[in-house]
């Protein structure tokens, strides 16, 4: 793969996947800004882009990374009462830049990589755990991979040092 023209943060992921000797497959595609653009994506890796939120409770103390199925809707209270956290919200961008290394558009579990002090803790839906295959972005949304779901929870997320917390939306 070409590395000219790509932002430091996206080819970190890919030598990281790289390290870690994961399967993946990657294709470049103009800037997909919400769910309906990533259904194109979808076809292009034959695998459903995952919808990841970026959350955080009303104190700004606790943040949470969401991964769920894209068609799947979103309830806060549903997962509020999961995780005892009352008063979700969406994070600011500043959050995100800051703990992730990413912008909006572009919140991937890949950007775990980059919170090294593990203020993000990342909650999977369970319907996203059943899946073979997912997809994301590289931290960058002009660009996804398709990932293998079991090599991303037993390779990337140990290597990252970061858990998840499965849960029913």
């Amino acid at each position: 793969m070409d590395m000219t023209n790509r932002l430091q943060k996206e080819v970190a992921v890919y030598e990281l996947l790289e390290k870690l000797e994961m399967h993946w497959e990657q294709v470049d595609h103009e800037a997909a800004m919400d769910m309906a653009a990533c259904e194109a994506v979808d076809k292009m890796l034959g695998v459903v882009m995952c919808k990841n939120l970026f959350l955080c409770n009303r104190q700004h103390t606790q943040f949470y990374l969401l991964m769920m199925p894209g068609d799947k809707p979103f309830k806060t209270k549903d997962l509020s009462h999961q995780i005892g956290s009352a008063r979700l919200s969406f994070a600011e961008a500043e959050y995100m830049e800051q703990y992730l290394n990413i912008t909006p558009g572009a919140v991937s579990v890949m950007g775990l990589m980059n919170d090294h002090d593990n203020h993000v803790q990342l909650l999977i839906d369970e319907d996203v755990i059943a899946q073979e295959g997912l997809g994301c972005h590289p931290c960058v949304n002009t660009s996804s991979v398709k990932l293998l779901t079991r090599e991303v929870l037993e390779k990337f997320l140990p290597a990252v040092h970061h858990d998840y917390h499965v849960v029913q939306l």
